[in-house]
C-alpha cells in the first residue's frame, strides 16, 4: 500500500474519533506486514489524563486481534498541517511496533511527509534498558 492510500484512511479515521472536549479529531491507520489496517481515533473524558490518542487506539486494537508486526502508521488532524505523535504514541509505537516503523504524516492539501520513529524519538528508553 503507498504512503497516499494509507494517509488518506487515516483522514477517514478521524470520523471515528470522539473528542468531546477538544474538538480536534485525529485519526491513524496502522498498515501491518501482512497487509492488515487497523483504524484509530482519539478518545477524550472528562478527566483529560484518561483520554487516548489515535495512534494508541490502532495499536492496541491490533494487539489485541493478535498483529504483533506492523509496517507503517498514517495519522491525520484537524490541523492545517502535519500533526506528529504526542509523546506517549511515540513511545507506545517504539516498543510495539518496532524500530522499523515508518510514520507518515498528512496535511489538509494530501501532502505527506515520512519519518522513521527513531527520528521522532531519538535516545530512546526502550526493552534495551530492561536486561
Amino acid at each position: 500500500m503507498d504512503d497516499l492510500t494509507l494517509g488518506r484512511l487515516a483522514v477517514s479515521a478521524k470520523s471515528k474519533s470522539l473528542p468531546t472536549y477538544s474538538k480536534f479529531h485525529v485519526g491513524a491507520a496502522l498498515l501491518t506486514k501482512n497487509g492488515k489496517i487497523y483504524e484509530g481515533g482519539n478518545i477524550e473524558t472528562s478527566s483529560f489524563s484518561l483520554t487516548i490518542c489515535a495512534e494508541r487506539t490502532a495499536v492496541f486494537q491490533a494487539i489485541l486481534e493478535g498483529d504483533r508486526e506492523f509496517t507503517s502508521i498514517a495519522i491525520a488532524s484537524d490541523a492545517e498541517d502535519f500533526c506528529p505523535p504526542c509523546g506517549a504514541c511515540r513511545q507506545v509505537l517504539l516498543d510495539l511496533c518496532g524500530k522499523d516503523l515508518d510514520v507518515i504524516l498528512i496535511n489538509a492539501k494530501e501532502e505527506i511527509i515520512k519519518y522513521k520513529i527513531t527520528e521522532l524519538i531519538p535516545h530512546s528508553f526502550g526493552e534495551d534498558f530492561l536486561k
